[in-house]
């Protein structure tokens, strides 16, 4: 397991550099290729190779990766990040050639003037985006969304299996006063403004069992910039605090926990946190995070695996798997000591 040390050997960047980068401290700038270099590095400590299971196949297929974001809204939410190097890698063990679609004003076209065998789209696309990787070829999987599922395969996560796990963990270890934080939207899976699915699955979740407090529902948006400024806000306006959050991603979760600690709150002391991805940033903070796990290298692996099935059968029917989420225990919650009635 990768510590701060084991990065800072890696990377040549000092400890506190890494540590201020890791806990999205907002008087650290750095660039980012700096930073995308320290979160690479975290991943690549962190991954354990495994033997292909396949062998190389006799004919070496081009692959191409679709991706939605940006490099610099990657390193913002390191998820997609993590999420593509493990569909990289499970393309490379099965012997694939892997290069990029480029995106321009959001129109696609292939690098290489020779057709695809398959693309793998990793994220939400637009209706236009989807119609126009279709057109590049028809073996296309989805990873992370399912559009159109009468006609493409996807891989997705059971995020309201995710959201109850986080929740009845909490609850065992004495929680009932619970907030989410979290944007109130994102977007569907075409790409359009829908309500984000984690802070749905928690308000249905805390309704039914008579828990549900608006007081604590922290909209933070979706950047760093405006998760801080929306804590701020919270802890200024002077509600009473929940004894645990559940935060939607890492990013979230870790720029809340730099607001608490600036003014005294203690995690998990003073407040619990759980967070969503479990990708190496997890482990390398302090204290580090309790996690509902993405399993992103089994989300490689299964999307790899329905590409090439699609690919020898290109008129099968298109399948979805949807895989469930686990939770990995570590050091940012602690036992509520206090015996709330609800």
């Amino acid at each position: 397991m990768a510590t701060i040390r084991d990065l800072a050997k890696r990377t040549g960047f000092s400890v506190a550099t890494i540590s201020r980068v890791l806990n999205n401290d907002p008087a650290m700038k750095v660039t980012d290729s700096t930073r995308a270099k320290i979160l690479e590095a975290a991943d690549e400590l962190n991954y354990v190779r495994t033997k292909p299971k396949y062998a190389a196949k006799q004919h070496l297929r081009h692959i191409a990766i679709a991706e939605m974001m940006s490099q610099r809204e990657k390193l913002a939410d390191p998820y997609y990040l993590y999420l593509k190097n493990y569909v990289v890698r499970a393309c490379m063990e099965q012997g694939y050639r892997v290069s990029y679609l480029a995106e321009s004003e959001g129109n696609y076209q292939a690098l290489e003037n020779e057709l695809l065998d398959g693309i793998l789209a990793i994220g939400i696309f637009s209706e236009n985006q989807i119609t126009q990787m279709a057109g590049i070829t028809k073996s296309i999987v989805f990873v992370d969304s399912s559009p159109e599922e009468e006609q493409f395969d996807s891989v997705v996560l059971n995020f309201r299996l995710g959201v109850e796990q986080a929740l009845e963990y909490l609850m065992r270890h004495g929680h009932h006063r619970i907030g989410f934080l979290g944007p109130t939207y994102k977007l569907d899976q075409k790409k359009r403004p829908a309500l984000e699915v984690r802070r749905q699955y928690f308000k249905e979740y805390m309704t039914k069992t008579g828990r549900y407090d608006e007081r604590w529902m922290i909209d933070t948006m979706l950047t760093i910039e405006e998760t801080r400024g929306q804590v701020e806000k919270w802890m200024k306006s002077g509600e009473e605090r929940p004894t645990a959050f559940i935060a939607y991603n890492e990013g979230t979760a870790i720029t809340a926990m730099s607001v608490f600690r600036e003014v005294g709150i203690r995690i998990p002391e003073d407040i619990s946190i759980i967070s969503f991805n479990d990708t190496p940033l997890s482990i390398l903070i302090d204290p580090p995070l309790t996690s509902v796990n993405a399993h992103l290298e089994s989300m490689g692996k299964e999307a790899v695996r329905l590409l090439e099935e699609r690919m020898e059968a290109p008129g099968k029917l298109p399948y979805k798997v949807v895989l469930p989420l686990t939770l990995t225990e570590r050091r940012s919650v602690a036992a509520c000591g206090l015996n709330f009635s609800k």
